[in-house]
Formats: structure tokens, C-alpha cells, sequence
């Protein structure tokens, strides 16, 4: 389980094809800490830590993840947003975020909100939905919607988090 509240950003230093598997090398401060099987959030997404390098790791996606996230767009170089699982006990700062994607959504526009910025996602898929006021996780960043319509939603994100994650 996460929270949405994102560590920090890594960076793609490798991908690796496997058969249908994509081996993802991440560059991180978090790798120092990080062992063997353990969960990390990738931009929303629970991958397993298969290896532990000086200043990166590797996680594993399988084809099924690809299909239905966006960690398939990754390049070398794309950053990502990372954040530990969470411990028992810990605060709840976000809300809770399993880990497991259902779907991907194309951000149609980015508004400026004196000072924050409004951006608007579409998606294609009559069983997602959301609600105005609801929280959603957007690259594994905990939100609230702010706007929803069918296939439509939009989000408001604040100086802090547009500087501390991939958004910007």
C-alpha cells in the first residue's frame, strides 16, 4: 500500500526487453535503502525491487502492467515518481493507494490557476468514473478531482507538487 505522496523522482537509466517482461533500471537516491522484493511505487504502479545497484535498482513489468499503464512510453532519461510502500503506523497523508492500475488517461489541457495549474485528463473507458471532490492517483500522485465529467476529469496542482514530481 502507498499514499500518494511522492519520495522523490528517479530517472530511467536502462530498459531491458525480456520475452514479454520489461526489466526497468531506475536511478535514485531511494536505491541506497532499498533490498530485494521490495514494493516501490513507479508513477502509481507496485513493482517489485529484482535488483539493488550502488545508485540504482531494477524492477520487473510484465506485459499485462505495460498494457495498462503508462510505463510503457518509458525512455532513458524519463523520470518517474517514486514512493516507498508505506509501514504500519505510518501517517496517512494522502489517501490509500494500492498499486494496482486500471487504466491510463491523456492530459488534454494544462490551465494556469494564478499560481497553481488545472490540468484536465481524458480517458476512453465507460467503466472508469469519477467523482468531483473524490481522490484519484495520477502518475502516483494522490489528487482530487476538481472537475469530472463523462470521460473527462480535472485535477488542480499546487507549486509544490508540480516542482516535486514528474508533472513538470
Amino acid at each position: 500500500m502507498f499514499t500518494g505522496i511522492i519520495e522523490t523522482v528517479g530517472e530511467i537509466n536502462q530498459l531491458a526487453q525480456e520475452g514479454e517482461n520489461l526489466h526497468i533500471e531506475i536511478k535514485s537516491p531511494l536505491a541506497q535503502e532499498l533490498k530485494i522484493d521490495q514494493s516501490v511505487s513507479h508513477n502509481g504502479v507496485c513493482l517489485t525491487v529484482v535488483e539493488v545497484k550502488e545508485a540504482s535498482y531494477v524492477v520487473t513489468a510484465i506485459q499485462e502492467t505495460l498494457d495498462k499503464t503508462n510505463l510503457k512510453t518509458l525512455t532513458k532519461g524519463s523520470l518517474v515518481n517514486l514512493e516507498r510502500a508505506m509501514k504500519l503506523g505510518d501517517r496517512l497523508d494522502g489517501h490509500i493507494v494500492q498499486g494496482h492500475v486500471d487504466g491510463t488517461a491523456n492530459c488534454k489541457k494544462v490551465e494556469d490557476a494564478n499560481g497553481s495549474w488545472i490540468f484536465t485528463f481524458e480517458y476512453n473507458n465507460a467503466e472508469f468514473s469519477t467523482v468531483e471532490k473524490g481522490s484519484i492517483t495520477v502518475n502516483g500522485v494522490s489528487l482530487t478531482v476538481v472537475d469530472s465529467k463523462k470521460e473527462e476529469f480535472s485535477v488542480a496542482i499546487i507549486p509544490y507538487t508540480f516542482e516535486n514530481t514528474n508533472f513538470k
